[in-house]
C-alpha cells in the first residue's frame, strides 16, 4: 500500500477516536506543512507512521490544552516535532503569544518531550536535510541487527523489556506471569537474568528484603524496544 492510502487510513484512525475540540484541531491544523512532513521526511525515513501522533493534546505550564503538531510516543521516549514557517513563528507581530510560545516548549522539554523544530522552507525545497538531521537524531531508535548478528536478550527477555517501557518503567513478578503466560519460576528466573545484564532493579517491599516489583533501567541506545 502507498503512501496515499496509508496516510488516509492513520488519519482516519485519529479521527475515529477524537470529538469535540481535539477533532476539530486535528481537522485544521493538519494542513500542508504537516501533510509535507509525513509524505516527504516521516514516510521515507520509517516506510509506517506507527506511534506518530497528529495534533497530539498536552498541557502547557498553566495547565491549559495546547496541540503539537506531531508526537512520537514509541515506548518510554517522547519526540514533539512542531512545523515552523518563517512568518508565524519569526515575524510574528505578537509579542504576548511568542513568548507563550517559547515556554510551551520549554515546558514540552520538562515533561519529558524531546522538542524538534521543522522548517517548512525545507520540507518545500530540500526534504533530504530534514530527512538526513532526523535520521541522525533517531539513529538509536533505527538501528536494525544485520542477519545472523547475535542479539543481546532472547525473546522472552525481549517480551519483558518492552511491557517494562510500556508500563511507565516498573513492573511486578506477577503481572509478567499473567501478561506472558509463564510460571513464576520461568519469570524469576528471567529477571535474575535481566538484572545482572544491567536492565532492572529489584525494589524491596517495604520492611523487607523480599522483591515486589522490578525498577527498568531504560537506555536510549537500544533498539530492540522499537
Amino acid at each position: 500500500m502507498g503512501f496515499a492510502e496509508e496516510h488516509h487510513k492513520w488519519l482516519e484512525y485519529h479521527k475515529n477516536r477524537r470529538s469535540g475540540e481535539r477533532l476539530d484541531r486535528l481537522e485544521r491544523g493538519h494542513r500542508h506543512g504537516e501533510q509535507m512532513f509525513v509524505e516527504r521526511v516521516w514516510w521515507p525515513v520509517f516506510g509506517h507512521m506507527d506511534d506518530l501522533h497528529p495534533e497530539f493534546e498536552v498541557n502547557d505550564w498553566r495547565g491549559r490544552p495546547y496541540f503539537v503538531d506531531f508526537v512520537w510516543k514509541p515506548g518510554q521516549v517522547k519526540f514533539a516535532f512542531e512545523i515552523k514557517g518563517y512568518g508565524p513563528h519569526v515575524q510574528n507581530t505578537d509579542r504576548t503569544r511568542y513568548r507563550q510560545e517559547l515556554n510551551r516548549e520549554t515546558y514540552l522539554q520538562i515533561s519529558g518531550y524531546r522538542v524538534v523544530a521543522v522548517p517548512y522552507d525545507d520540507l518545500e525545497s530540500a526534504p533530504e536535510l530534514t530527512i538526513s538531521l532526523l535520521k541522525s537524531l533517531l539513529a538509536p531508535c533505527l538501528l536494525k541487527k544485520s542477519e545472523g548478528q547475535e542479539r543481546p536478550y532472547t525473546r522472552l527477555e525481549s517480551d519483558i523489556l518492552r511491557l517494562a517501557a510500556r508500563w511507565n518503567g516498573f513492573i511486578r513478578p506477577v503481572d509478567l506471569v499473567n501478561e506472558l503466560g509463564v510460571n513464576p519460576r520461568t519469570v524469576k528466573k528471567q529477571m535474575n537474568a535481566l538484572c545482572e545484564k544491567g536492565k532492572f532493579r529489584p525494589v524491596p517491599a517495604p520492611g523487607s528484603n523480599r522483591v515486589c516489583r522490578y525498577e527498568y533501567i531504560h537506555s536510549f541506545m537500544e533498539d530492540e524496544l522499537w
